[in-house]
């Protein structure tokens, strides 16, 4: 039986908050972003449930969130136990790079031995008991010297994610399933994915860092020499009166690049990157196909629903419907279609379509009607 989890010394969670979630549109928008919806029925948002699951590792106040100025007010009303101190606020989006490394930089110099661990504000993930032991491994492994990431089995060859080759166990005290990076490739295509979830050696890169914060930022120093100065440069001022006119001075010029890219890559290629497979239930939620079958767990033939106070009428029909709205909807005899209904506008497409729908945000922001973004 597993113990019950207790803070963890000298870690801190960072929860980066952004992004839009295009291929969500119409339920997801600029405004309101796919971490500030409850996707589960659960009554919570999935920047709470994230929240809430990292909490017993560390205490509030170990918990610091990156997010946009314009979501700042959203953020904070959803987390008031969230302090001034722990909340970054973006200018404009420079992805995980960027985000991550900031809240580094900041937290190394409040504590050098600091350890991080970053965890999307938008995943859902069942068993939170197994999810905590596997960051409890992660960070023994990362107090050792090594960028450590959680590792998910594959279900299937997708080419969303990255894929993680796993090498031989490490002899760590606390992380009996810890095993050496030898490779990691970011988003291959679909045949090189499809020989990765063959082989049975690869495991999916759930989007969780965990690693002392110094560690990181030596990492970010190799490869990204220049985005390391800028971040350093923000941070040393983070604290003090100054800390605005820097940001806006700094900010815009960073470069825009992932983590996966500018740590993860690099790290494995000099052996520096561990994983701990993770055992839990893990879904990024990346379109509305995986929006229905996180719904139904899984049944095909289902129809889910999700909104509050929906009104559906189906026969002989599957997908699934998102209602944010009071208008009836039937459907009769149509399979796997995805329907999403709110005031403004109306998305009909199917579960095999759903990744296109990244091409309806796309088309939007050409035409200038940024009101339905």
């Amino acid at each position: 039986m597993r113990a019950t989890a207790t803070a963890l010394p000298d870690f801190h969670a960072v929860i980066p908050a952004g992004g839009v979630g295009s291929r969500l549109w119409p339920l997801s928008r600029a405004e309101a972003p796919k971490f500030l919806h409850d996707l589960t029925g659960s009554g919570h948002t999935l920047l709470r449930d994230t929240w809430n699951r990292v909490l017993p590792l560390t205490g509030s106040d170990g918990i610091m969130v990156v997010t946009g100025r314009a979501h700042r007010a959203a953020v904070e009303a959803q987390l008031p136990e969230l302090t001034d101190a722990n909340i970054v606020l973006e200018s404009e989006p420079k992805d995980s790079s960027a985000a991550i490394g900031l809240a580094a930089a900041i937290l190394v110099r409040r504590n050098p031995e600091v350890v991080i661990g970053s965890f999307a504000a938008d995943h859902v993930i069942g068993d939170a008991v197994a999810f905590r032991h596997a960051v409890s491994e992660a960070v023994a492994v990362a107090r050792e010297g090594y960028v450590t990431t959680i590792g998910m089995t594959p279900t299937e060859p997708s080419v969303g994610f990255g894929y993680i080759c796993c090498g031989e166990p490490l002899a760590i005290e606390g992380a009996p399933h810890a095993q050496l990076v030898t490779r990691f490739v970011e988003k291959p295509d679909l045949a090189t994915a499809t020989e990765y979830v063959a082989s049975g050696e690869y495991l999916w890169n759930g989007g969780m860092f965990i690693a002392r914060a110094d560690r990181l930022l030596e990492e970010l120093a190799q490869s990204q020499p220049e985005l390391h100065t800028g971040l350093v440069r923000i941070a040393a001022a983070w604290d003090t009166p100054v800390r605005s006119q820097v940001v806006d001075a700094v900010w815009p010029g960073l470069l825009k690049i992932a983590i996966d890219y500018s740590v993860a890559e690099p790290a494995a290629a000099g052996g520096r990157l561990a994983v701990v497979r993770g055992t839990f239930p893990w879904d990024d939620v990346g379109d509305f196909s995986s929006l229905a079958k996180l719904l139904s767990n899984g049944r095909v033939g289902d129809l889910a629903i999700l909104g509050e106070g929906a009104r559906v009428l189906a026969d002989s029909s599957s997908g699934v419907v998102v209602s944010r709205t009071s208008r009836l909807i039937s459907l009769i005899g149509v399979q796997d279609i995805v329907v999403v209904d709110t005031s403004d506008a109306l998305l009909v497409t199917t579960r095999e379509n759903a990744q296109r729908v990244k091409s309806v945000v796309d088309a939007i922001k050409q035409s200038g009607r940024d009101d339905l973004l």
